[in-house]
């Protein structure tokens, strides 16, 4: 059924909430500006500063500014540059199915104690990544992201070599072994337990034998460490210090006044360029409250502004004298994903059928104005890669099918709604959904209302959770919840979909608890591919599984929209997030000039 504006098919009531979703928020007040200050709105808090926890985008956005890595993505090129290394790694193929990467690490590059960082740093956090389960180490999304890292071998005599040996040739390994946060061993493991086991030990180690006293003895000091940080921040080599946090109200970050770039010569990398000497993170959940603080002037950036309220800020005259407006295409496809583990959800043509409820053309046009674009799955149409997939339409909106196919899935339509009688392998299900979306974020609760709406047409009730932020990502995780309004962060980059739907990654990344022996083997082959051509046939397939299988449905890829003072110099509009180089901000002396008012 082809799609019409989403306003006109809601009831008065639900198109009241879905476009006018504005809530009152008591936040704390925002701290005062202080000289050279840059202030961020944040939707929610970071949670955890863990690097090996990363609960949320704000954590991936706090975990860079505190850590270094052995290469950094440069926004403005597009580029992977060389952070902690010399230079990219040099590569070599390893028979057909290995590939050898060498790193030298930066003389300079030091700990805040003045301890070089060195090749045993690497190494160990290659290991914490990779340490088995059991121990309650927090590693079990990096422990399968990074298992294609076989080996690590580190010489005497060149402590600032490191060479990797990764299993497959993808030339995507290039990112994956270089943008991993490295770890001071001198201070998580100063008796050096890790150092008696190889990476393929910790990587391999069955799952019937209890952990060496050792590696116990490594996971009780390393816990005993976190305890004793604010927000289990570990040390990091990243150009920011944590100064200090309160709890769902704000973040501050303070340059290092002896960061060890400083002492690189001026034709440094921007990625290790670092002016703004304080940056501080306002956690302001309501999209409305924070369009107010940004127009009082306690923000200087809202990152990912809502699209009914960049267009109004756009054209007010007196919002343009103060404020400037950016905007690129990005790769964040919005999505909804079900609890594939839900006994009425178990199975793929009841999911597929009520995919079909989700009008993403009159979604895409209620929450973006048209802006954006639809796809049909997880590789946006700005992805280089789209064109392997460019064959697979959008799904349709139409609850008439949704219903018809509910029946082919064995669904019986009764005076009470659906039901399914028991079957050899699944008990009598009433069909009765629980959906679960961020409190505050207008445009998940559009999504969320018009799915009721339509799935009330065909005799299907959906209740409604709105979360807030701290909660959302704790019950995504444990599986409560039926559907979720859920943004997956794309990239251009990597061919790596295991955290999001491997087996291994459920009750972490993977929320909607989907896994087959057919679809971890097609994502582990993804994610080693090795020339364009297979990654491409590979990518077709995964598309296809994902809509076949539709442990999620992708509706459209949101752009990036940032609002932020004419003072604020260094930003730019990237399609990745978080939307731009937070190390490239800065205050400017005096306001770049207004702009005319938008088209």
């Amino acid at each position: 059924m082809p799609s019409r504006n989403l306003a006109l098919r809601l009831t008065p009531r639900v198109a009241t909430w879905a476009l006018l979703a504005v809530a009152c928020s008591c936040s704390t007040p925002p701290a005062p500006p202080v000289a050279g200050a840059v202030r961020i709105r944040w939707a929610q808090d970071p949670e955890n500063l863990d690097p090996m926890v990363l609960p949320n985008p704000q954590a991936i956005e706090a975990a860079n500014l505190l850590h270094g890595s052995l290469l950094q993505l440069d926004y403005a090129q597009q580029l992977f540059q060389p952070a902690l290394a010399t230079g990219l790694p040099a590569r070599q193929a390893l028979g057909d199915s290995l590939a050898v990467l060498t790193y030298e690490l930066r003389p300079e590059a030091r700990w805040d104690d003045g301890k070089p960082v060195t090749a045993r740093d690497v190494a160990f956090s290659l290991k914490l990544m990779a340490c088995p389960p059991g121990l309650g180490l927090p590693n079990e999304d990096a422990r399968l992201a990074y298992r294609f890292v076989r080996e690590v071998r580190q010489e005497a005599a060149f402590p600032r070599r490191v060479v990797l040996v990764c299993a497959g040739q993808a030339p995507t390994h290039l990112q994956a072994t270089g943008t991993f946060p490295i770890l001071p061993e001198h201070r998580l493991d100063a008796a050096g337990r890790l150092r008696r086991f190889s990476l393929a030990a910790l990587q391999n180690w069955p799952a019937t034998h209890l952990p060496d006293t050792g590696l116990t003895a490594f996971a009780q000091q390393y816990h005993a460490f976190r305890a004793r940080q604010r927000g289990n921040n570990l040390p990091g080599c990243g150009p920011y210090a944590l100064a200090g946090w309160t709890k769902d109200a704000r973040l501050t970050f303070r340059r290092k006044p002896a960061w060890w770039a400083d002492r690189l010569p001026a034709s440094v990398p921007a990625v290790l360029r670092a002016p703004c000497p304080l940056l501080t993170f306002e956690i302001v959940p309501d999209e409305a409250t924070a369009g107010l603080a940004l127009q009082r002037g306690e923000l200087d950036l809202f990152p990912q502004v809502p699209a009914r309220l960049f267009a109004r800020l756009r054209q007010s005259a007196a919002a343009r004298q103060e404020l400037a407006f950016h905007a690129a295409p990005s790769f964040e496809v919005v999505t909804v994903a079900f609890n594939t583990q839900r006994p009425g959800l178990a199975d793929a043509p009841t999911r597929r059928a009520l995919g079909l409820l989700l009008d993403a053309g009159g979604l895409l046009q209620a929450t973006q104005l048209g802006e954006g674009q639809r796809t049909a799955g997880l590789i946006g149409p700005a992805d280089p890669r789209a064109g392997c997939c460019d064959s697979l339409p959008p799904l349709a909106f139409d609850p008439p099918q949704a219903a018809l196919l509910l029946g082919q899935a064995g669904w019986q339509r009764h005076p009470d709604g659906w039901h399914r009688r028991a079957g050899t392998a699944a008990p009598a299900t009433a069909l009765r959904l629980r959906l679960r979306y961020r409190t505050g974020d207008a445009m998940q609760e559009t999504i969320a209302l018009q799915f009721r709406a339509a799935a009330a047409r065909i005799g299907v009730p959906v209740a409604l959770l709105p979360t807030e932020a701290g909660a959302l990502g704790a019950a995504l995780r444990a599986g409560d919840f039926d559907l979720c309004v859920r943004t997956v962060k794309g990239n251009p980059f990597s061919c790596n979909f295991m955290p999001l739907l491997h087996s291994r990654a459920v009750g972490e990344g993977n929320v909607s608890r989907f896994g087959t022996a057919a679809s971890d083997e097609l994502l582990e082959q993804l994610a080693a591919a090795a020339t364009p051509a297979q990654q491409a046939r590979l990518l077709r397939r995964f598309q296809i599984m994902v809509r076949e299988q539709a442990p999620l449905v992708p509706l459209f890829v949101v752009p990036t929209r940032l609002a932020a003072s004419r003072r604020l110099a260094g930003l730019r509009a990237y399609g990745l997030k978080p939307g731009y180089a937070i190390t490239a901000l800065h205050r400017a002396a005096a306001p770049e000039p207004a702009a005319a008012p938008a088209p």
